[in-house]
C-alpha cells in the first residue's frame, strides 16, 4: 500500500471549496506483477487485468485474465490467474520432451487448459 500526498485546489467531489493550502492524503493499493503474471492497468484503453505468460522448452503460453470478467475485482482475477499458472506448471513440469521440445499433445493440453480458464 502506498500513500500519496498531494496539494490540490479547486472543489472536492462533494462541492466543497479546497483552498491553496489544503493537503489531502489518499491511500491506494498497488498490485505488483509477479513471476509469469503481469498486471496491466491501462486507463485510456479501459483494460485492467492480469496476463499469464509462461515459456517452457521453446513454447510460450499466454492468457489474459481481465478484471471485468471477475466483477471488476483485481484480486479475483489474480486468484484465477495463479490457479491456472499452478495447473499449467504442473502439466509442463511433469511432461516428457521430444528433442528438447514439448510434444504436440502437451502443447494442446496446455492450450486447452488456458482456454478453459476463464
Amino acid at each position: 500500500m502506498e500513500k500519496i500526498t498531494e496539494k490540490i485546489t479547486g472543489f472536492s467531489s462533494n462541492g466543497v471549496h479546497i483552498g491553496p493550502d489544503t493537503t489531502t492524503t489518499t491511500t491506494t493499493t498497488t498490485m505488483k506483477s509477479k513471476k509469469n503474471l503481469t498486471r496491466f492497468d491501462y486507463e485510456k484503453s479501459a483494460f485492467e487485468g492480469w496476463r499469464l505468460s509462461l515459456c517452457k522448452a521453446g513454447t510460450t503460453f499466454t492468457r489474459y485474465f481481465p478484471d471485468k470478467k471477475f466483477e471488476g475485482n483485481a484480486k479475483k482475477s489474480l486468484a484465477a490467474a495463479e490457479k491456472t499458472l499452478a495447473e499449467l506448471k504442473a502439466l509442463l513440469d511433469g511432461s516428457k520432451r521430444v528433442d528438447g521440445k514439448l510434444s504436440p499433445a502437451i502443447i494442446r493440453k496446455g492450450e486447452k487448459l488456458l482456454a478453459d480458464a476463464v
